[in-house]
């Protein structure tokens, strides 16, 4: 048994509170290695006869990635506390491992050799809001959704769609466009829209804002985003806004003050300032966004930044009743900081949806004091390492995303902000070089998954455009450009989603072995009752996969076509799938 290879800790994603009264324990070791995993666990406190009391319960062997296996069990301590222990065989050796180390046999003289989870306080249990495991999100990028009000375009503006996206170009879309669209975005069945930024910037993007308490002028004006989130909330959708902390813009009023007085400006504190006078060449003095000079690094530990910047993630909740903040750059903010914005907009608005943008392994910020989820750019990622660039087979896919889930608890996985494409990347249809067939197993997994899943405007119609700019193209609402068929795909899987709870966040995700089927993958969500189990076949021919012995002989019911029947192998198109619920 490879004891280098075994690892456990308490809290964070290897032992944590699920619910009140529920703990989720996982064990890893190295891949193939252990046959039998048992948790020995008791209440520190409960002797007879000098005897420490226990019960031990088997462990599920719940995923494997390229080198490990993860065991899985659930606990619910009577007295809320526990000290526990793993029971390993590998079919040669038996030991026992603890906090400790490792035990041919399990102390019995002193509980404190065994991992602790001293007390399930019912505040310390990660809870999101309960509504976003069941939205389906839709991003829009303002300035190219819909130009609503040709009065607000500002100065230079093109006619919609008439050239292509350029970082400096406008075309006019605004909140109104929106509003005047409202019916488009509920017939899809979308019930969440991410808006990026709105407030007054000089860019076409926004992200280098100007005035954080000011709608920008070609959007429109405070009503007009009153009367926007309430014809969203009106029609089920919510809605959540980009806030930039991170940086402001180059000609945000206080950088600007700093720019002109220089050490004598009462700002300076507000940025992080290394020599005056500042400049841009050939690097910055000054802290940016990345080298950006017109992107200036705000100061959060400056009592007077962060009171300006939790009023505003208070006032846009207050007087506006948005549903969500989504946070730019948010690993390069300090912690401190976020843990007060949590507590301050919690405090207006206890259901509101916290978003981190983080592109790595972001456990330090899912601890349930600072975000309630971050953009999950690892399952992005492996999802167009398989359909787009083909840089992986079916079975690293499987093994690679196995890995994704177990970085975080479950009950941050339900909440996740999965996507495929953004404003910051390549459109989807475009990376899986113009395959409308590799896009619809793209958006199935998508939203068949855990998590709480967002289209980019317009992927749902097929538009294409490399990286930013061009995936900023205008919205095509011309129909003789919009492709039809791709668009039904998409409602159809979000009604799905809706009908039945095991194609979102209900029961349990588990992948069939990853070397099951040479071309075929899946896997099934199960709640003890019923189990829906979705199959893609990632060839271009077509294939035969043969049901797992559980499901063989049994009565199915195909989800996509509503036929009932029974099998024992389910043959797939080329690049097909199908989900069957059991």
């Amino acid at each position: 048994m490879l004891k280098e290879a075994i690892y456990h800790r308490p809290k964070d994603n290897y032992a944590y509170a699920c619910t009140d009264e529920e703990l989720h324990i996982r064990i890893r070791t190295k891949k193939k290695d252990v046959n039998e995993v048992t948790l020995v666990y008791g209440d520190q406190y409960e002797w007879v006869d000098r005897q420490w009391v226990t019960s031990s319960i088997p462990m599920q062997k719940s995923g494997s990635d390229q080198l490990f296996d993860y065991w899985s069990v659930v606990v619910n301590p009577p007295h809320k506390r526990l000290r526990y222990g793993f029971i390993l065989k590998d079919g040669a050796e038996t030991i026992c491992f603890t906090e400790k180390g490792f035990y041919a046999e399990p102390p019995t003289d002193d509980t404190a050799y065994y991992f602790c989870f001293p007390y399930l306080n019912k505040v310390d249990v990660f809870k999101a809001p309960e509504w976003v495991k069941d939205t389906v999100w839709y991003q829009i990028f303002p300035e190219r959704f819909a130009n609503g009000n040709t009065d607000n375009d500002p100065a230079g503006t093109l006619p919609w769609g008439s050239k292509a996206p350029t970082p400096s170009n406008f075309f006019g879309g605004d909140l109104e466009g929106v509003i005047k669209n409202i019916n488009y975005l509920k017939n899809l069945g979308i019930s969440g829209i991410y808006f990026t930024p709105i407030f007054k910037a000089h860019s076409n993007h926004k992200y280098d804002t100007i005035d954080y308490m000011e709608i920008d002028p070609q959007f429109g004006d405070k009503d007009t985003l009153k009367r926007l989130v309430e014809v969203c909330h009106d029609h089920g959708i919510k809605v959540m806004l980009d806030a930039v902390f991170n940086h402001s813009g180059f000609y945000f009023e206080q950088f600007q003050d700093v720019l002109v007085n220089g050490e004598k400006s009462r700002f300076r504190d507000w940025f992080h300032l290394r020599e005056y006078p500042l400049s841009a060449n050939p690097l910055p003095n000054y802290s940016t966004f990345a080298f950006e000079p017109k992107m200036p690094k705000l100061n959060t530990e400056n009592p007077e930044v962060r009171d300006y910047l939790l009023e505003v993630g208070r006032y846009w909740i207050r007087e506006f009743d948005i549903d969500g903040w989504r946070l730019d750059v948010a690993n390069e903010v300090d912690h401190s900081f976020w843990r007060e914005f949590r507590r301050e907009v919690k405090a207006i608005k206890p259901d509101l949806y916290i978003l981190g943008e983080i592109w790595h392994d972001s456990m330090p910020w899912l601890r349930g004091d600072q975000f309630d989820a971050v953009m999950n750019y690892p399952f992005m990622t492996n999802i167009l390492n398989l359909f787009a660039k083909g840089t992986i087979t079916p079975k690293q896919f499987i093994e690679n995303m196995t890995n994704v889930m177990y970085m975080y608890p479950h009950n941050v996985n339900e909440v996740a902000f999965n996507l495929v494409g953004s404003h910051d990347t390549p459109r989807i249809l475009t990376e899986c070089g113009g395959d409308k067939d590799k896009v619809k197993q793209i958006f199935t997994i998508l939203l068949s998954f855990y998590g709480t899943p967002c289209l980019y405007y317009g992927d749902e119609i097929g538009m294409e455009g490399v990286m930013d700019p061009g995936c900023r193209e205008c919205m095509r609402w011309d129909e003789d450009r919009q492709d039809k068929d791709l668009f039904g795909h998409v409602q159809r899987l979000i009604s799905l989603r809706k009908k039945y709870p095991l194609l979102a966040n209900a029961g349990d995700l588990q992948f069939i072995p990853p070397d099951y089927h040479e071309t075929c993958f899946a896997y099934t969500k199960s709640d003890g009752n019923k189990t829906v189990l979705v199959i893609l076949n990632h060839s271009p021919e077509p294939a035969q996969f043969d049901l797992p012995a559980e499901f063989k002989g049994r009565k199915t019911k195909n989800l996509w076509t509503n036929e009932q029947y029974e099998a024992s192998t389910e043959k797939l198109d080329g690049r097909g799938f199908t989900l069957l619920e059991f």
